[in-house]
């Protein structure tokens, strides 16, 4: 099995020091998360599905196209899915859950399942948060690359959803920050330094759902 030689898989996943000297995005995901809760109010699952662009999905037909047929299927697939799965541990998944504003990092999932559909690579995977989370207060769910080399984007808002009765007790908005308006009320801190090293501060900028539950 390939684990980090594929130079498209590692750029995305491993490259974070040239990730930091750019910062701007080179990979391209369209996005979309489902949260889910049991009857009593606990967030039970992040259910994500990601499709790449067609440049970065070509180059991983490049690098991980065993038979030389142009296609990827089977051990190919699954070569991909479980290369993703260890090499984004490191990156928390590219999910931010805020618990009443703690960060909860989410739990390493079982398998990521990788499929080739119309030229674009999609990975689906489930995931729950490493500790257990209750509908109460104010929580928000995002997916976001810190480095900035990979630009996440929920098309549209039904692309950013809950399921279960649980939610009932929320009021929930998708929130898309006006990136002038996060310039304009973070200027001091948005300095060179943070255009070299994005760090946390790209998440002020990240699309997210966002819940005010009674408990």
């Amino acid at each position: 099995m390939k684990f980090l030689n594929s130079l498209s898989i590692a750029a995305l996943f491993c490259l974070g020091v040239a990730s930091q000297a750019s910062a701007h995005p080179h990979v391209f995901v369209d996005a979309r998360l489902e949260v889910v809760a049991d009857d009593d109010g606990n967030v039970t699952a992040l259910q994500n599905v990601w499709r790449f662009d067609e440049f970065f999905s070509s180059s991983v037909i490049l690098d991980y196209d065993a038979n030389m047929d142009n296609q990827l299927t089977g051990k190919e697939l699954t070569d991909i899915g479980e290369t993703v799965r260890q090499s984004l541990a490191e990156y928390g998944y590219y999910t931010q859950i805020s618990d009443n504003g703690e960060d909860v990092p989410l739990a390493e999932p079982d398998v990521i399942h990788a499929d080739m559909v119309d030229g674009q690579l999609l990975l689906i995977f489930s995931a729950k948060p490493s500790r257990p989370v209750r509908l109460a207060g104010h929580l928000t769910f995002g997916i976001y690359d810190a480095s900035m080399y990979t630009a996440i984007d929920f098309q549209r808002d039904e692309d950013l959803v809950t399921v279960g009765e649980a939610f009932e007790r929320c009021r929930s908005a998708v929130v898309r920050p006006d990136p002038d308006e996060i310039i304009s009320e973070n200027s001091d801190a948005l300095t060179a330094a943070f255009f070299n090293d994005p760090t946390d501060m790209s998440k002020l900028f990240a699309t997210r759902l966002d819940l005010t539950c009674t408990d």
